[in-house]
């Protein structure tokens, strides 16, 4: 059946949707059911720490950090609160921004982290790559990147996915 603009979901784009949505639901509650139950640190405040650690500094401003670990502005505020009444990360503000403030991966977030990044990566591969090969992970990539918001123009669509006997 081809594809219309309008109306129902073909079934074979059904099945893409819920496939996906799924598998994400899925291994996310298995990823952070297994970092809370090792290191007592659940996937999202992982995601924060993570990006902090890779951020230049070891430190964003909370906007930034909400942006880049996909969570609102709001539900950033609350969970940088109870990061740092962990100690696993501190406020600091902002002197060229009164109303600014940076969130900063202190050492016990580091320490922390280690560990559970093994954990996390070990999760990863067993729960989702290893269903994988080399190609289907480059295809995926691929294809993941085409569907990163903005990322959609059409020469380059064309040129990044190629078809595969």
């Amino acid at each position: 059946m081809p594809r219309t603009a309008a109306g129902d979901l073909t079934e074979a784009e059904l099945g893409a949707w819920r496939g996906f949505l799924r598998v994400h639901a899925a291994l996310a509650r298995e990823l952070d059911a297994e970092l809370t139950a090792a290191h007592d640190l659940p996937l999202g405040s992982y995601d924060v720490l993570v990006t902090l650690r890779s951020a230049e500094g070891r430190r964003l401003r909370m906007a930034d950090l909400a942006d880049r670990a996909l969570l609102s502005r709001s539900g950033m505020t609350r969970l940088v609160d109870r990061l740092a009444r962990q100690g696993l990360l501190r406020r600091e503000h902002c002197a060229s921004d009164a109303r600014g403030c940076f969130a900063v991966l202190t050492e016990a977030g580091e320490s922390l982290l280690e560990p559970a990044r093994r954990t996390h990566l070990d999760g990863v591969r067993e729960r989702f790559l290893r269903h994988l090969d080399d190609e289907d992970l480059e295809r995926l990539s691929v294809l993941w990147e085409r569907m990163t918001p903005g990322a959609a123009e059409p020469d380059r669509v064309s040129q990044d996915l190629t078809v595969r006997d």
